[in-house]
């Protein structure tokens, strides 16, 4: 018997005996629930739904609307780098940046390799720190004891 076999035959009497299983019926506090969340869904105003449940006309005004809007903020950016060019501030801030980069390099080039080596560990454990403290605070606001349900 192959593989593919195997799981089939599975398949067939996993489904003969889950056909055989009487249906049960879901609990009536569970039941009144889902149809009271399903009669205050279907009683929210209209810009209160889903996009997809917009009347066509709003839904294509939102559209424009954010149309303009990114118009808008590619013509300003457009218009606040020619002004930046042309204010003489940005040449300074411009040689005091490539400063900080040539600082920067030389700092890179004296410093002994085992503090870089150091470094990157400092920043891996404070990463799998701050992932833990994470999982931990998600755990803890969000997943409910299986007694609690």
């Amino acid at each position: 018997m192959t593989t593919n076999e195997s799981h089939e035959a599975l398949k067939r009497l996993l489904d003969r005996t889950l056909h055989g299983v009487p249906l049960r019926r879901a609990p009536m506090t569970l039941e009144s629930r889902v149809f009271g969340e399903l009669a205050r869904r279907a009683s929210l105003p209209w810009w209160r739904r889903s996009f997809a449940h917009w009347p066509l006309l709003a839904r294509t005004a939102f559209l424009l609307i954010c149309c303009v809007l990114v118009t808008l903020a590619f013509l300003g950016g457009a218009t606040a780098v020619a002004g930046v060019r042309s204010l003489s501030w940005a040449r300074e801030i411009e040689a005091l940046m490539a400063s900080a980069g040539t600082l920067a390099a030389l700092l890179a080039r004296t410093a002994p390799p085992a503090w870089a080596y150091e470094a990157i560990a400092v920043c891996a454990v404070l990463y799998v720190v701050l992932f833990g403290l994470g999982a931990a605070v998600y755990r803890t606001l969000y997943l409910q004891p299986l007694n609690d349900r």
